[in-house]
């Protein structure tokens, strides 16, 4: 099948299989006698393998280690586990970040009257010196530009 149809078969764009090609990630097409790639039913495989574990918030580098995984027959499932595990510490990590900005950017849009007056904690927030008023999420004092 040529790349457009390998992208939609497997749910990744022409783009980024060219992309995981040009980086290596997944070994060079194969060519038509016209110079167009063709990929078959096992690189479909592949690209649904590397999709899912994008979904699942892998880098590229970790993908490259799955891949690698994968493909020996000889490997230890511990070996999987352990960069699963890692992965879900990450994820678990990004959560309680992403957690800490919806406490702040709620505690500042509460503080916002939401009227015609420019005073805006919101603001005055984004537009405070870093360096003069520590970070700490949900606490930052409010100042007026």
């Amino acid at each position: 099948m040529n790349i457009g149809e390998a992208a939609a078969a497997s749910g990744v764009s022409a783009k980024m299989i060219r992309y995981y090609e040009d980086t290596g990630l997944i070994p060079p097409a194969g060519r038509s006698a016209s110079g167009y790639r063709t990929y078959s039913p096992r690189d479909v495989q592949l690209l649904r393998f590397i999709r899912r574990a994008r979904d699942l918030g892998f880098g590229m580098e970790k993908i490259a280690e799955l891949l690698a995984l994968w493909r020996d027959r000889s490997r230890a499932s511990a070996d999987v586990k352990h960069l699963a595990l890692d992965q879900v510490q990450g994820l678990k990590a990004r959560i309680l970040e992403m957690e800490a900005m919806v406490a702040t950017l709620q505690t500042l849009a509460d503080a916002c009257a939401g009227d015609h007056h420019p005073d805006c904690p919101i603001l005055a927030d984004l537009g405070a010196d870093a360096s003069i008023i520590p970070a700490q999420p949900g606490k930052r004092p409010f100042t007026h530009l």
